[in-house]
């Protein structure tokens, strides 16, 4: 059908169906999928049977959330998922509209609904509406004026409101592999009509500077096509001509939070090598060192704690080095600490007690200390019975006298039960030999 709202703001979104091919296009742009089997590295939700491939089968599409990495497909999806269900394709980014932008929008796709053309409207970086803009999707969405196609790189669990969140399928997009990565360069080569000038090592070299990007590796396709070499490249070659791509690390974002969870995870599953990777892989982000320092003492205390003494030391020690000699040299002994927590022997027994404590001190509220343990300064407290019967444990035998220390009201709890390994073995015989002694006191 004829499109009835050429002066619509939202008419520059959408690509004309006769765009000649101009030799300027970026390689990114002119290999765009023209369909959405052609999507490469999303099978999971594009296949027949997965969930977009099921919805585009139906007729039905809804409202979702495209949440993935840079470079993987998502404003592409959006595309094609609006050229399939026949819906006009709106786009805009969040860091560039407004309200009065959005009304504009909303607005059109009235109009166009009722022209009997539905509306998809493609949000790029939807996390970066904040919560009052998230709402004014809904009353539109929920009246069947727009499907929202909304992408973000950040965690929609986080970034989202939870009344967008119920109303939108979240969709989560994979980085492109190795083998994804290598059928784009085939498609690059095939379009180009020529191979690239790269040996088999150089290619695999090629595949890896993307880093999951598909867009980089188109990118990254382009600056090899335009150097002039009489011989195939090597890898090294490669390297020395092309600027590495920073891998992808935002210091406040959800990356961030899923490297320093996968490295404690490693400390606290005893795996060094794991370890050490995720701590190299934060540094070469650009995570400051002094985070990660931090970090390793937690790790000392909440997954070590008593089990190894010496590992609070140790972490404290290797973020003093680190404030005294700075880097490069005192990374390498916060890469030591990294070692040696991740072989120290594992405990929580002590943070569980803690929490347990807290947990137990919440229950109980105010109730006071046995009077049998409180001090008697003045004459009124020692005949309220204050300090009465109280044992000086240094006097009894083996130095203890087994009195009861809790609330009158509390029943005695075992708060602290260390597990019979690392010095906590010690810990455990500790605990044994008092818990007897004081039954025997109390018998």
């Amino acid at each position: 059908m004829s499109d009835l709202f050429d002066n619509s703001p939202d008419m520059a979104d959408q690509r004309p169906a006769t765009e000649p091919e101009s030799r300027d296009r970026p390689l990114a742009d002119s290999l765009r999928p023209k369909d959405i089997t052609e999507v490469i590295g999303q099978a999971h939700i594009l296949a027949e049977e997965a969930p977009l491939g099921r919805m585009l089968a139906s007729g039905k599409l809804s409202s979702m959330i495209l949440w993935g990495p840079p470079g993987v497909g998502k404003t592409t999806i959006a595309r094609l998922l609006a050229d399939a269900s026949d819906r006009h394709f709106v786009q805009i980014s969040a860091i560039f509209s407004g309200v009065p932008e959005l009304r504009k929008v909303f607005d059109a796709a009235k109009t166009r609904r009722r022209a009997g053309q539905g509306t998809l409207l493609f949000v790029d970086e939807i996390h970066r509406f904040n919560k009052a803009q998230q709402d004014g999707f809904l009353p539109h969405m929920e009246d069947g004026t727009i499907v929202l196609v909304g992408a973000t790189t950040e965690n929609p669990s986080f970034e989202l409101n939870r009344a967008l969140l119920s109303r939108a399928q979240v969709m989560v997009l994979h980085r492109l592999d190795a083998g994804a990565l290598g059928e784009l360069l085939s498609r690059a080569e095939a379009a180009r009509g020529t191979p690239l000038p790269l040996t088999e090592e150089a290619r695999a070299t090629l595949v890896a500077m993307a880093d999951g990007d598909g867009r980089a590796m188109l990118n990254l396709v382009e600056q090899v096509a335009a150097i002039r070499v009489s011989t195939p490249m090597d890898a090294k070659e490669l390297a020395q001509r092309l600027q590495r791509r920073a891998a992808q690390y935002d210091k406040s974002g959800d990356e961030h939070y899923n490297l320093i969870s996968a490295l404690h995870k490693s400390v606290r599953g005893s795996d060094p090598d794991a370890a050490l990777y995720w701590y190299a892989r934060m540094l070469e982000g650009g995570e400051d060192p002094r985070y990660l320092a931090r970090r390793f003492v937690r790790m000392a205390v909440e997954d070590i704690g008593l089990a190894d003494p010496q590992a609070q030391t140790h972490a404290l020690h290797a973020w003093e080095i680190y404030e005294r000699i700075g880097s490069p040299e005192g990374e390498l002994a916060l890469a030591q600490t990294v070692i040696y927590l991740a072989l120290a022997p594992k405990s929580n027994a002590g943070y569980v007690g803690y929490k347990g404590a807290r947990a137990l001190a919440k229950q109980t509220g105010s109730a006071p200390p046995p009077k049998h343990i409180l001090n008697a300064p003045t004459s009124l407290m020692k005949e309220q019975g204050y300090g009465a019967g109280y044992a000086y444990d240094h006097d009894a035998e083996d130095g203890f006298s087994g009195q009861n220390y809790f609330p009158d009201n509390v029943p005695r709890a075992q708060l602290y039960d260390p597990p019979d390994r690392g010095f906590e073995r010690e810990m455990r015989k500790r605990v044994d030999w008092f818990a007897k002694l004081r039954a025997k006191r109390n018998s």
